[in-house]
């Protein structure tokens, strides 16, 4: 019998990762408005079976800036990757992104995920909780439905 190696690290995307990640989104019947315009400002979860392989995309997440928050976006992890850490490897990647550029909190629209970013210190808030910068982004305006919890989190340090 012969063990499958699973190791995977989070970088920022390249740009030939596009589809593979609009691919896994769409899988996931997540939305991918916009995803396009702020692909610069993904990251991704290469993974690979076995060293004799090459690495693919096999998960995501997104980040948009405004001011002084940042709203996270488009977080997937393929469902063969699941229970690995992936998830949290790309949350915890994506706020050490967000602080970087001097965010000191971040939010989030979920209809699926609520436990798990709660898991991660994410809390639920209402729509007039979030920055009117914030809410005028694609997921807020169109990409999500309004019946999406709204979370976020405050970031500690942000520089």
């Amino acid at each position: 019998m012969i063990a499958r190696q699973f190791t995977y690290e989070v970088r920022l995307a390249r740009g030939d990762y596009l589809e593979a990640v609009e691919a896994l989104l769409r899988e996931e019947r997540l939305p991918i408005d916009g995803v396009e315009a702020q692909f610069a400002n993904f990251l991704v979860a290469e993974g690979t079976y076995s060293p004799r392989v090459a690495a693919a995309p096999i998960g995501a997440i997104g980040l948009e800036h405004y001011d002084s928050s940042a709203l996270v976006r488009s977080a997937v992890v393929d469902p063969a990757w699941r229970g690995r850490g992936v998830g949290h490897a790309l949350v915890d990647a994506a706020t050490d992104a967000a602080r970087v550029h001097g965010a000191s909190a971040l939010y989030l629209l979920t209809t699926t995920a609520e436990a798990f970013f709660s898991s991660l210190g994410f809390w639920t808030i209402t729509r007039d909780d979030v920055p009117g910068a914030v809410k005028q982004s694609v997921e807020f305006v169109s990409a999500c439905p309004a019946s999406a919890t709204v979370m976020m989190r405050r970031i500690a340090g942000a520089t």
